[in-house]
């Protein structure tokens, strides 16, 4: 690497700045999330349907949802309410390294155990089919879990999806159809043209829908700073006409950045956790199917630093920046990253970056390579934590021309060196 050093060596790193991005703050208070949950779950058309004696199948998905487990226990509680009998099934289609073990990992890492919810936590790969989809008549199979349930509840965040648009994007239906399907349905959904995976999600999804005995689900929209926004509780014609609905509010609270282009982003950290692209293409702007999906920034070149440990060695949407770091493809574990490719097909978001030796000469690389920027002299530098955490970035000193004409964005802090240690990094 000494001839990469000795290339990039004199590249300078602009100076940063601190700036916090405001958005709509409107959310529903920590303290009265199991309240109001309850309260949508204690509907004829939801918890009516509940018998005493009854055993309910609650899915939890591999999305990190702020306060999901005591939502998720919310869900429980109410169950018991009843006098029906709940356990949770980890509802993630191949995630968890498309392992029993694995899902349940993640589940265990959002504090969702059977000692925290006080009901069986079941995770297992085993499908069954439970019917054929209405208009392509292909095998649609779910959790076996699940399938031997007398009642399933859904429980999941409603979003902007990351690879196609359409009625149903991230929500209950995809739950069903993808989370439920686990391996299955995953890779039978994604083996087949991208460009009509938002029908293939509806069809799966109603169809399930008509031969399950799915009593409703809990959706949740979030805001942009991961607080929970809203939460609907929807019977399963108003999953079917509701949802379209909740995905159009959640593209107005999705958190953004609120620059149109920049030379270079840094990200901090990837991983699961934060999307299931390792960073949400809403706001990286890179997209696994840019012909059927648009949106963030326009970013010459995209750096990423390291893995969050939550994601457990998936370096999933590491091919999507140009740049990376020792560290990060250090902890990258192929055993949990490349099932995703397999089941999904987008082999591209496997693809090794060039490894930098730290994080100063990531930034140096990315920085000296971007020949359409406006202006060479003062490159346009963003550096965030992750693309789940984006209320307050650094930006590159040029940047602040753009950041005083926006009343959205505060500036935090004067002009400064990024602290880098001994070894050229960051943290």
């Amino acid at each position: 690497m000494e001839t990469i050093t000795d290339l990039i060596r004199n590249v300078p790193v602009p100076k940063m700045v601190k700036v916090r991005q405001h958005f709509d703050d409107t959310h529903i208070p920590t303290q009265e999330l199991a309240a109001t949950l309850t309260r949508e779950l204690d509907r004829e058309e939801i918890g009516g349907k509940i018998k005493p004696g009854q055993k309910i199948a609650i899915t939890c998905g591999s999305r990190g949802i702020n306060h999901y487990a005591i939502m998720a226990k919310a869900i429980v509680d109410f169950v018991k309410s009843k006098g029906a009998e709940p356990y949770i099934v980890a509802a993630m289609g191949s995630h968890g390294g498309a392992t029993a073990q694995g899902q349940s990992q993640i589940l265990r890492d959002y504090g969702i155990t059977e000692e925290a919810m006080g009901c069986p936590v079941k995770s297992s790969m085993e499908t069954v089919e439970i019917g054929r989809s209405g208009v392509r008549g292909q095998s649609v199979r779910i959790d076996k879990y699940a399938s031997e349930a007398d009642g399933i509840l859904l429980f999941n965040r409603v979003k902007p999806h990351t690879s196609f648009r359409g009625r149903y994007e991230s929500g209950l239906m995809k739950m069903m159809a993808i989370g439920l399907g686990k391996q299955h349905g995953a890779e039978n959904i994604h083996h087949q043209s991208p460009g009509i995976m938002h029908e293939l999600v509806e069809e799966y999804g109603k169809t399930i829908l008509q031969n399950c005995p799915v009593l409703g689900g809990i959706a949740i929209v979030e805001n942009a700073y991961d607080e929970t926004y809203i939460i609907k509780g929807m019977s399963p014609q108003e999953i079917i006409d509701e949802e379209p609905k909740l995905r159009d509010l959640s593209y107005e609270t999705i958190a953004h950045l609120l620059f149109d282009k920049c030379d270079v982003l840094v990200v901090d950290k990837i991983g699961k956790n934060f999307s299931g692209d390792g960073m949400d293409p809403n706001i990286s702007g890179r997209f696994v199917q840019p012909k059927y999906c648009s949106g963030g920034i326009e970013a010459e070149k995209v750096v990423v630093l390291d893995l969050s440990d939550e994601t457990h060695g998936n370096a999933q949407g590491i091919g999507l920046a140009e740049v990376t770091t020792r560290r990060l493809f250090n902890k990258m574990k192929l055993e949990m990253t490349y099932p995703t490719g397999v089941t999904n097909t987008f082999l591209h978001l496997m693809k090794i970056p060039m490894i930098m030796d730290n994080d100063r000469e990531a930034l140096q690389l990315a920085l000296c390579c971007c020949p359409d920027a406006e202006d060479p002299d003062n490159l346009k530098m963003i550096r965030i934590p992750n693309t789940a955490h984006i209320d307050d970035i650094e930006v590159s000193e040029g940047m602040l021309p753009l950041v005083r004409a926006n009343p959205q964005l505060e500036i935090l802090s004067e002009p400064y060196e990024l602290p880098f240690d001994e070894s050229g990094n960051l943290f």
